[in-house]
């Protein structure tokens, strides 16, 4: 469901619109009945490549330098990227990464447990974030309350 203040800017962006039944039409037939996330296409690739290619072409060797065996290997350098895709969330990367790791030797195990690498910092990071929040409070309450 749409946020009522990315409506309210839709409106107001719709300066055409006659009247909000128009507008309410508009959100049901471009944004509501259209996925998330769209799945990546050979259409998608091609129109990425037909707009930028000289960006697409160093990003696609960098990527194949970085996942090349190294000092690290390959599967762990996929293991670490499904850890990272969780934490960034990005369904791409989660899809496109785990598929790699199982094909370069990591098992649904190693996969899990990776995720769960991920999950434990991005919880140590909301945890160790919290100083702020304390610090925060410390101050408000030392304004509040002169010594």
């Amino acid at each position: 469901m749409i946020r009522t203040g990315r409506r309210r800017a839709l409106t107001r962006d719709k300066a055409h619109a006659h009247d909000r039944r128009t507008v309410d039409a508009f959100l049901e037939e471009t944004i509501m009945d259209h996925p998330l996330y769209p799945d990546s296409s050979a259409e998608i690739a091609r129109k990425r490549h037909e707009l930028a290619p000289a960006p697409l072409e160093a990003f696609q060797n960098f990527s194949r330098a970085v996942f090349a065996d190294g000092a690290l290997p390959g599967v762990t350098k996929q293991l670490i990227a499904v850890a990272v895709a969780h934490t960034t969330q990005c369904p791409y990367c989660i899809r496109g990464h785990t598929k790699a790791a199982l094909k370069a030797g990591a098992s649904e195990q190693q996969i899990m447990e990776a995720i769960w690498v991920a999950a434990e910092m991005r919880a140590g990071g909301a945890y160790a974030h919290s100083a702020l929040a304390i610090d925060t409070m410390q101050q408000v309450h030392e304004a509040s309350h002169p010594a």
